[in-house]
Protein backbone atom coordinates (compact mmCIF):
# COMPACT_ATOMS: atom_id res chain seq x y z
CA UNK A 1 0.00 0.00 0.00
CA UNK A 2 1.12 3.52 -0.68
CA UNK A 3 1.96 6.26 1.26
CA UNK A 4 -0.25 9.37 0.19
CA UNK A 5 1.09 11.77 3.14
CA UNK A 6 3.27 14.38 1.82
CA UNK A 7 4.58 15.43 5.07
CA UNK A 8 8.09 17.80 6.21
CA UNK A 9 9.76 14.91 6.49
CA UNK A 10 9.20 14.08 3.17
CA UNK A 11 9.60 17.55 1.75
CA UNK A 12 13.15 17.97 3.54
CA UNK A 13 14.59 14.50 1.98
CA UNK A 14 13.47 15.83 -1.24
CA UNK A 15 15.55 18.99 -0.89
CA UNK A 16 18.80 16.35 0.38
CA UNK A 17 17.93 14.59 -2.81
CA UNK A 18 18.13 18.17 -4.88
CA UNK A 19 21.29 18.79 -2.97
CA UNK A 20 22.78 15.23 -4.13
CA UNK A 21 21.80 15.72 -7.66
CA UNK A 22 23.26 19.60 -7.84
CA UNK A 23 26.82 17.55 -7.04
CA UNK A 24 26.10 14.62 -9.12
CA UNK A 25 26.20 17.55 -12.04
CA UNK A 26 22.35 18.18 -12.57
CA UNK A 27 22.26 21.92 -13.73
CA UNK A 28 18.80 22.04 -15.24
CA UNK A 29 17.04 24.03 -12.74
CA UNK A 30 13.52 23.09 -14.61
CA UNK A 31 14.25 19.42 -13.73
CA UNK A 32 15.78 19.98 -10.15
CA UNK A 33 12.32 21.91 -9.51
CA UNK A 34 10.89 19.10 -10.62
CA UNK A 35 12.01 16.37 -8.66
CA UNK A 36 11.63 18.52 -5.58
CA UNK A 37 8.15 19.11 -6.50
CA UNK A 38 7.12 15.53 -6.80
CA UNK A 39 6.63 13.01 -4.04
CA UNK A 40 8.50 10.35 -4.85
CA UNK A 41 7.40 8.19 -2.22
CA UNK A 42 4.01 7.83 -3.68
CA UNK A 43 5.30 5.86 -6.40
CA UNK A 44 6.46 3.32 -4.07
CA UNK A 45 4.88 0.50 -1.68
CA UNK A 46 4.70 2.36 1.67
CA UNK A 47 7.37 -0.24 2.72
CA UNK A 48 10.16 1.79 0.81
CA UNK A 49 8.79 5.37 2.50
CA UNK A 50 12.04 6.03 4.80
CA UNK A 51 14.20 5.64 2.67
CA UNK A 52 12.28 6.78 -1.42
CA UNK A 53 14.50 9.90 -1.27
CA UNK A 54 17.95 7.72 -1.46
CA UNK A 55 19.29 7.85 -4.63
CA UNK A 56 19.33 4.59 -6.28
CA UNK A 57 16.49 2.71 -8.00
CA UNK A 58 13.96 0.22 -6.69
CA UNK A 59 11.58 -2.34 -7.66
CA UNK A 60 8.18 -2.20 -8.67
CA UNK A 61 5.20 -4.78 -10.18
CA UNK A 62 6.31 -7.25 -13.03
CA UNK A 63 10.13 -7.27 -12.48
CA UNK A 64 10.26 -3.36 -13.27
CA UNK A 65 12.28 -0.45 -11.34
CA UNK A 66 11.52 3.31 -10.57
CA UNK A 67 14.74 4.62 -12.08
CA UNK A 68 17.82 6.24 -9.58
CA UNK A 69 16.80 10.08 -9.15
CA UNK A 70 20.09 10.63 -10.79
CA UNK A 71 19.12 8.53 -13.73
CA UNK A 72 15.89 10.30 -14.23
CA UNK A 73 17.56 13.82 -13.82
CA UNK A 74 20.44 12.95 -16.27
CA UNK A 75 18.09 11.70 -19.19
CA UNK A 76 15.63 14.48 -18.52
CA UNK A 77 18.40 17.39 -18.41
CA UNK A 78 20.16 15.57 -22.35
CA UNK A 79 16.29 16.02 -23.45
CA UNK A 80 16.16 19.36 -22.94
CA UNK A 81 12.66 19.34 -22.20
CA UNK A 82 10.56 23.20 -22.60
CA UNK A 83 7.19 23.72 -21.76
CA UNK A 84 4.29 22.63 -23.89
CA UNK A 85 7.21 20.09 -25.67
CA UNK A 86 5.12 17.22 -27.55
CA UNK A 87 6.82 14.17 -25.83
CA UNK A 88 6.87 10.60 -26.61
CA UNK A 89 8.01 8.31 -23.67
CA UNK A 90 8.96 4.84 -23.85
CA UNK A 91 8.42 2.53 -21.19
CA UNK A 92 5.87 3.91 -18.21
CA UNK A 93 6.82 2.11 -15.65
CA UNK A 94 6.10 3.56 -11.99
CA UNK A 95 5.02 6.79 -14.13
CA UNK A 96 8.21 8.86 -11.88
CA UNK A 97 9.91 10.32 -15.22
CA UNK A 98 6.35 10.98 -16.79
CA UNK A 99 5.54 12.91 -13.41
CA UNK A 100 8.74 14.98 -13.49
CA UNK A 101 8.19 16.26 -17.53
CA UNK A 102 4.65 16.70 -16.85
CA UNK A 103 5.66 19.34 -14.34
CA UNK A 104 7.80 20.99 -16.63
CA UNK A 105 5.33 21.16 -18.50
CA UNK A 106 5.47 18.95 -21.49
CA UNK A 107 2.69 17.03 -23.07
CA UNK A 108 3.89 13.51 -22.54
CA UNK A 109 2.51 10.61 -24.41
CA UNK A 110 3.89 7.64 -22.32
CA UNK A 111 3.54 3.55 -23.99
CA UNK A 112 3.70 0.74 -21.37
CA UNK A 113 4.41 -3.16 -22.50
CA UNK A 114 3.65 -4.82 -18.92
CA UNK A 115 -0.37 -5.02 -19.25
CA UNK A 116 -0.92 -5.35 -15.32
CA UNK A 117 1.11 -2.15 -15.30
CA UNK A 118 -0.94 -0.14 -17.50
CA UNK A 119 -3.85 -0.84 -15.81
CA UNK A 120 -2.31 -0.40 -12.06
CA UNK A 121 -1.24 3.27 -13.71
CA UNK A 122 -5.03 3.97 -14.71
CA UNK A 123 -6.19 4.32 -10.99
CA UNK A 124 -2.95 5.74 -9.40
CA UNK A 125 -4.34 8.99 -8.09
CA UNK A 126 -1.25 11.37 -8.28
CA UNK A 127 -1.90 11.17 -11.96
CA UNK A 128 -4.71 13.41 -11.59
CA UNK A 129 -2.38 16.14 -11.23
CA UNK A 130 -1.01 16.33 -14.39
CA UNK A 131 -3.98 16.13 -17.18
CA UNK A 132 -1.00 16.57 -19.88
CA UNK A 133 0.03 12.57 -19.39
CA UNK A 134 -1.76 10.31 -21.87
CA UNK A 135 -0.81 6.71 -21.24
CA UNK A 136 -0.88 3.81 -23.99
CA UNK A 137 -0.62 0.18 -24.06
CA UNK A 138 1.70 -0.74 -26.52
CA UNK A 139 5.16 -2.10 -27.85
CA UNK A 140 6.96 1.02 -27.61
CA UNK A 141 9.15 0.00 -30.93
CA UNK A 142 6.15 0.81 -32.89
CA UNK A 143 5.44 3.89 -31.10
CA UNK A 144 2.21 6.24 -31.49
CA UNK A 145 2.21 6.89 -35.43
CA UNK A 146 -1.35 8.45 -35.30
CA UNK A 147 -0.09 10.78 -32.58
CA UNK A 148 4.03 11.89 -34.06
CA UNK A 149 5.40 13.72 -35.33
CA UNK A 150 6.77 14.12 -31.23
CA UNK A 151 9.08 17.03 -29.88
CA UNK A 152 11.29 14.63 -28.15
CA UNK A 153 11.65 11.07 -27.49
CA UNK A 154 12.87 9.27 -24.76
CA UNK A 155 13.58 5.70 -24.02
CA UNK A 156 13.77 4.48 -20.79
CA UNK A 157 14.96 1.03 -20.94
CA UNK A 158 18.58 -0.45 -22.54
CA UNK A 159 17.46 -0.50 -26.15
CA UNK A 160 19.41 -3.04 -28.78
CA UNK A 161 19.42 -0.60 -31.69
CA UNK A 162 17.98 2.83 -32.11
CA UNK A 163 14.27 1.94 -33.14
CA UNK A 164 13.58 2.86 -36.92
CA UNK A 165 10.04 3.79 -36.39
CA UNK A 166 10.74 5.98 -33.44
CA UNK A 167 13.05 8.05 -35.47
CA UNK A 168 10.50 8.30 -38.26
CA UNK A 169 8.56 9.91 -35.76
CA UNK A 170 11.06 12.58 -34.48
CA UNK A 171 10.16 16.41 -36.03
CA UNK A 172 13.12 17.41 -37.85
CA UNK A 173 15.30 19.02 -35.28
CA UNK A 174 13.88 17.04 -32.71
CA UNK A 175 15.51 14.91 -29.54
CA UNK A 176 15.68 11.14 -28.79
CA UNK A 177 17.44 9.96 -25.81
CA UNK A 178 18.39 6.43 -25.26
CA UNK A 179 19.99 4.16 -23.22
CA UNK A 180 21.78 1.73 -26.58
CA UNK A 181 23.11 -1.55 -25.79
CA UNK A 182 22.09 -4.87 -24.53
CA UNK A 183 25.36 -5.53 -22.56
CA UNK A 184 24.91 -4.85 -18.17
CA UNK A 185 25.69 -1.41 -19.24
CA UNK A 186 24.35 1.22 -21.60
CA UNK A 187 25.82 4.50 -23.32
CA UNK A 188 23.52 7.02 -22.82
CA UNK A 189 22.82 8.33 -26.76
CA UNK A 190 21.52 11.53 -27.73
CA UNK A 191 19.95 11.77 -31.17
CA UNK A 192 19.12 15.15 -33.71
CA UNK A 193 16.68 14.54 -36.31
CA UNK A 194 18.00 16.23 -39.07
CA UNK A 195 16.01 17.73 -41.81
CA UNK A 196 16.92 14.98 -44.58
CA UNK A 197 15.41 12.39 -42.39
CA UNK A 198 18.94 11.42 -40.89
CA UNK A 199 20.53 12.10 -37.53
CA UNK A 200 23.29 13.08 -35.73
CA UNK A 201 24.60 11.28 -32.53
CA UNK A 202 26.16 12.17 -29.15
CA UNK A 203 27.43 9.93 -26.38
CA UNK A 204 27.20 10.52 -23.14
CA UNK A 205 27.74 8.18 -19.79
CA UNK A 206 27.08 4.96 -18.94
CA UNK A 207 23.60 3.77 -17.09
CA UNK A 208 22.36 0.22 -16.53
CA UNK A 209 18.53 -0.42 -17.36
CA UNK A 210 15.93 -3.17 -17.81
CA UNK A 211 15.79 -4.38 -21.41
CA UNK A 212 13.56 -2.75 -23.74
CA UNK A 213 11.41 -5.70 -25.15
CA UNK A 214 9.59 -6.24 -28.31
CA UNK A 215 5.87 -6.55 -28.20
CA UNK A 216 2.54 -6.00 -25.65
CA UNK A 217 2.74 -8.05 -22.41
CA UNK A 218 -0.74 -9.49 -21.57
Amino acid sequence: MRNYEDTYQHKGLRKNLVEVLKQKGITDNKVLDAVNAIPRHYFLDSAFDKIAYEDRAFPIDEGQTISQPYTVAYQTQLLQPKRTDKVLEIGTGSVYQACVLAEIGCRVYTIERQKKLFEKNKSFFFKQKYPNIKFFYGDGFEGLTAYAPFDKIIITAAAPFIPPRLVDQLKSGGLMIIPLDEGESQRMLRITKQDNGGYTEEYFDYFSFVPMLHGKNN
